[in-house]
């Protein structure tokens, strides 16, 4: 099973930099959002291929008939926070309160109802596993925000395997559908979206591709824009994760289309026996999201 998803953010949402951290920074660049979307539009359409589309409320706001062009399309419409913020950067009030922006701006524009979740970064970690707690509260019934492995900006190593799951914690259950990964002398390497499916040669990804039973991809706009400005200020290492690889990548994304067949949210969820799917259980010690402890478990 194989998921395709996008990430609906602008080309200058890049996490963690100075001069492109916030909304006051944003005001700063034009955006390109809607002509990078609607040529993925079009090559879905041609294709009668779905996807689900992880929007920022700040997009939601300032785009409003471009989320409702693709609600209308029939694709399912998920939340990728409010402000762009890194989760585990935030208090649990500021994580509610943008989580519920979020749902509010994208419910607003697409005109139904938000119930799945995709943190900026993949920043749920080991130490703010309460947000699922949090997600659960406002409606939000799956997360895609588990990157078991580590990166830049977290991580959750420990999460173990990377198939859909139920997690666990205190009196709430949430449906957990986590980046995957290919296992490759010890390491684990990522393959399905962002800068590492710019960056690796197709046929490596092919071949991923081929031998993973679950794949949940995660493409980007800008991943496909080699006209985008380039951020000046940028580091060298985040510099080449950020720009590599955009030229082919639109061709890469096509041809990755035609060799495979993959499924949105609704058609993933339908596919699995949830009462034989992994649960993971997260304890919270004494209340501190510090001390998580986590098993497998299987009902």
């Amino acid at each position: 099973m194989k998921i395709l998803t996008f990430d609906i953010e602008d080309w200058f949402h890049i996490l963690d930099h100075p001069s492109t951290r916030s909304e006051a920074e944003w005001s700063n660049f034009e955006s390109r959002l809607e002509t990078n979307v609607n040529r993925l539009l079009e090559m879905l359409t041609m294709r009668g291929q779905k996807a689900v589309f992880f929007c920022l409320g700040w997009v939601a706001l300032r785009h409003h008939h471009l989320i409702r062009e693709i609600s209308d399309a029939g694709y399912e419409i998920a939340s990728h926070s409010h402000a762009h913020q890194l989760v585990y950067e935030q208090s649990p009030r500021q994580f509610e309160r943008d989580l519920a922006d979020s749902i509010k701006a994208i419910q607003d524009a697409a005109g139904r109802r938000v119930r799945a979740y995709r943190a900026p970064g993949f920043s749920i970690t080991q130490e703010t596993t309460w947000a699922f707690e949090t997600l659960a509260s406002q409606g939000i019934e799956i997360d895609c925000s588990v990157f078991p492995a580590g990166r830049i900006h977290g991580g959750y190593k420990d999460f173990g395997s990377p198939e859909p799951c139920t997690i666990s914690i205190a009196d709430t259950r949430i449906k957990e559908f986590p980046i995957n990964f290919f296992p490759f002398m010890g390491k684990r390497v990522i393959f399905s979206g962002g800068g590492y499916f710019r960056l690796l040669p197709y046929r490596v990804i092919r071949m991923m591709m081929a031998r993973a039973p679950y794949v949940m991809t995660y493409f980007h706009p800008r991943d496909f824009d080699p006209g985008q400005p380039m951020i000046k200020d940028l580091r060298v290492d985040r510099r080449l994760k950020s720009y590599v690889g955009i030229k082919g990548a639109f061709h890469k994304l096509q041809r990755l289309l035609d060799d495979f067949s993959f499924v949105d949210l609704n058609a993933a969820l339908a596919n699995i026996d949830w009462g034989k799917a992994p649960v993971i259980v997260i304890r919270q010690d004494n209340g501190d999201a510090a001390g998580n402890l986590h098993k497998r478990s299987v009902v």
